[in-house]
């Protein structure tokens, strides 16, 4: 199988690597916007947004956690 460039001038892992990760951190971003958006729909003050940022921020916490820690351990 060829392994040229076949869109944009990368190839398809190399694409793929890069839109994951712009993908991934659009969806956080998105995903933060929400949390502070039901934080602020709900008056949950400041200590109970604290716990909604905690609670539902931990799944992707984790995820990107995880990358680090692979690329620390020179796994990736």
């Amino acid at each position: 199988m060829d392994s040229g460039p076949l869109i944009f001038g990368l190839t398809v892992a190399e694409f793929e690597e890069i839109s994951l990760k712009v993908c991934f951190t659009g969806l956080i971003l998105y995903m933060l916007f929400i949390i502070g958006n039901l934080a602020k729909q709900s008056k949950a003050g400041r200590y109970g947004t604290v716990w909604m940022f905690l609670a539902l921020g931990l799944g992707f916490v984790g995820f990107v956690a995880k990358g680090l820690i692979a690329k620390i351990m020179g796994i990736e």
